[in-house]
């Protein structure tokens, strides 16, 4: 059935407040995981109202336990439970009481490489690896990196977006890196495609490795100048307390259940209108995964019934967006919440990049594949 006139314009109205709010707001700015988690619960309101043959909406009591455990348990590695809450936390208790010699350790890797060289290995090297090691601890990692570098805000703002970019990329090859892979995986495994672990690989890898290996070069040339003096401060910069480390680690908690809410509140709108336009104004459409859940919008996108074709359009659309502001993937949120990166902040370099890149890609899987 049709969503009425209200329901679709209530949807709307949600979807531009999460998308400009932040922006335009400083109290949502500063208190942007509240915000989204209301917004979610509005979602979840409104999709209530309507009834989709075959499609669970509104409050319900699953959706409630997957707000709820969604932080604490995103996926397995080999086999073990893992959550970003989990890893925020403990990672942040051991920078909180090691800091010293961890922070020492990566200047001295930076001082003997420079800092291009080393922007270049963190960009690159975190996306091509964080398929097996996961886009979490990929940004765990990285934001550990760039505090350590000493960089000047708007370098460490540029590196980070580009490097998110970068490891949401390089997640989506495998299963193990982030949900939107296992997602897919999963409901490719069977007939025709019988997706396997390598599934993702052998389709999206002659796209996604060399943009990687792009974004690590753009990232060498917007690093900019360091003075050498920062680098002999050791360690004195970290001033976090415990409270801050627990108190962010509450924070994505908060972050990942407001974006399960607005995912699955906003099911009927994905179910309604996007399933059913081509794949190449799907293609643009899955910008709005720039401030949704792209696993909610792959969930309800991919399907046996697409051709390869409309599966790497439909991919390679949610896995660009992602990058553009803080909520489209695990990477922004862990990073923009340990760094301290505002939504403008972010949104300076992510929106423009993410267009460019899109365009980019656009031309690759619609102008010249088509003709080779």
């Amino acid at each position: 059935m049709a969503l009425g006139l209200e329901v679709t314009f209530g949807f709307l109205i949600i979807f531009l407040i999460v998308l400009f709010g932040p922006f335009k707001i400083r109290a949502i700015e500063h208190n942007l995981e509240v915000f989204l988690f209301i917004c979610g619960v509005l979602a979840m309101t409104i999709s209530g109202l309507v009834e989709i043959p075959g499609l669970e909406t509104g409050w319900r009591l699953e959706i409630i336990e997957e707000a709820l455990t969604a932080p604490l348990h995103v996926g397995d590695i080999y086999g073990i439970p893992i959550g970003i809450v989990q890893i925020v936390l403990v990672v942040g208790l051991i920078i909180y009481k090691w800091h010293p010699p961890i922070h020492n350790a990566i200047r001295k890797m930076t001082n003997t490489l420079s800092l291009k060289v080393m922007a270049f290995i963190l960009i690159a090297g975190l996306g091509l690896v964080s398929s097996v090691i996961s886009a979490i601890l990929a940004a765990i990692i990285l934001v550990e990196m760039i505090n350590a570098m000493h960089l000047s805000r708007k370098s460490e703002v540029d590196l980070t977006v580009i490097a998110c970019f970068s490891i949401g990329f390089g997640a989506a090859l495998t299963p193990l890196g982030e949900p939107l892979s296992t997602i897919a995986v999963s409901k490719l495994s069977g007939p025709p495609y019988y997706a396997g672990f390598d599934y993702l690989f052998k389709m999206l890898g002659i796209y996604i490795l060399p943009g990687i290996l792009a974004f690590g070069i753009l990232g060498v040339f917007f690093l900019g100048k360091v003075d050498p003096k920062e680098h002999e401060i050791e360690g004195q910069d970290y001033n976090e307390t415990l409270r801050d480390v627990i108190m962010r680690a509450v924070k994505v908690y908060i972050f990942i259940a407001a974006l399960v809410l607005l995912g699955d509140g906003f099911k009927p709108i994905i179910f309604e209108y996007f399933t059913k336009v081509p794949s190449m104004a799907l293609y643009w459409i899955n910008m709005a995964s720039a401030v949704l859940d792209n696993a909610t919008l792959a969930a309800a996108e991919i399907g046996p019934i697409l051709t390869e074709s409309q599966i790497k359009s439909v991919l390679m659309g949610l896995l660009i967006s992602g990058g553009m502001l803080i909520p489209g993937n695990i990477p922004n949120i862990i990073s923009a919440s340990k760094l301290g990166i505002t939504s403008k902040e972010w949104a300076r370099l992510g929106v423009p990049l993410g267009l460019v890149t899109m365009g980019i890609y656009f031309v690759i899987l619609f102008v010249i594949e088509p003709i080779l």
